[in-house]
């Protein structure tokens, strides 16, 4: 069992969702955890986002898991929020050892109707933030001459998905982004990973809208209908499955067994990966 502790912990998007799952797993094997969310809507952005007391519902949930819990409000498309985030997690706890840049937001339209503001917003958002995030923890961990950074990627980042274009893009980026400063960093003891979830059963797939871009064909699709095509989606024909799954492998990547790793992307698929080439 991988032990972290005196480890500090930064995530982006830890309001809910994967970001929440990953600050109770690190929290839970020694970590004290830095969490960070935007807490508004994202106009261009089609379901309900963190709001309100997220932050602080996951902080509870670390707290009970055992580590200390610093929130912070910060938007990951503007560099300043960011770095004011990690200088405010090394004012609080001495250091960063890990980085999950974990943010992310995803809306639909085919690349001929993708808006402008949809357009940049996921990009600014899932590739960006990742970017900000990896240049401000990189000075501390580098000193250090030690750390640990997963960027959350994507099924998306391994094939072509229609009416996604913007969020495929976006993670097409981090998995080269990942490489690059895995190539950049290694020298200080940093190593460089990506994480490629297919479907989570997040609150980012759970509305409306999202069951209409999987059964366009009926009038009033549901999630149970959502579910059934991503079943056939899965060799391991599970549905979306729980984030913990997800964070399992956030675990591996950062404990001393994973240290030989980087510069690379792992699948977390239910055998999706079988899709596409090696």
């Amino acid at each position: 069992m991988a032990s972290l502790a005196g480890k500090v912990a930064v995530i982006t998007g830890g309001g809910r969702g994967q970001g929440r799952s990953h600050a109770v797993t690190l929290a839970r094997h020694g970590a004290s955890v830095a969490i960070c969310d935007i807490d508004e809507q994202i106009a261009s952005i089609p379901y309900d986002m963190t709001v309100g007391r997220d932050l602080e519902e996951t902080a509870a949930l670390v707290r009970a898991a055992g580590g200390d819990c610093l929130t912070f409000t910060a938007d990951v498309r503007e560099p300043a929020q960011v770095e004011d985030f990690v200088a405010a997690t090394v004012d609080r706890f001495g250091r960063v050892d890990i980085l999950s840049a974990n943010a992310g937001v995803w809306g639909f339209g085919t690349v001929a109707d993708t808006t402008d503001a949809l357009w940049r917003d996921t990009l600014e958002t899932n590739l960006s933030g990742v970017f900000y995030s990896i240049r401000a923890v990189a000075p501390h961990m580098t000193r250090q001459r030690s750390g640990r950074i997963v960027a959350t990627s994507s099924m998306c980042g391994r094939r072509g998905t229609p009416n996604i274009g913007a969020y495929t893009a976006s993670k097409w980026g981090v998995i080269g982004l990942v490489k690059s400063a895995a190539v950049e960093l290694g020298e200080y003891g940093i190593t460089v990973n990506a994480i490629c979830p297919s479907y989570v059963d997040t609150d980012m797939i759970n509305f409306d809208g999202y069951n209409r871009m999987f059964r366009p064909d009926l009038e009033e699709p549901t999630r149970e209908t959502s579910e059934e095509v991503v079943r056939t989606q899965h060799a391991l024909r599970v549905p979306s499955f729980p984030a913990q799954h997800v964070s399992d492998t956030l675990l591996y990547l950062v404990s001393d067994g994973a240290s030989m790793i980087s510069g690379t992307a792992i699948d977390v698929t239910a055998g999706m990966s079988t899709q596409w080439s090696a």
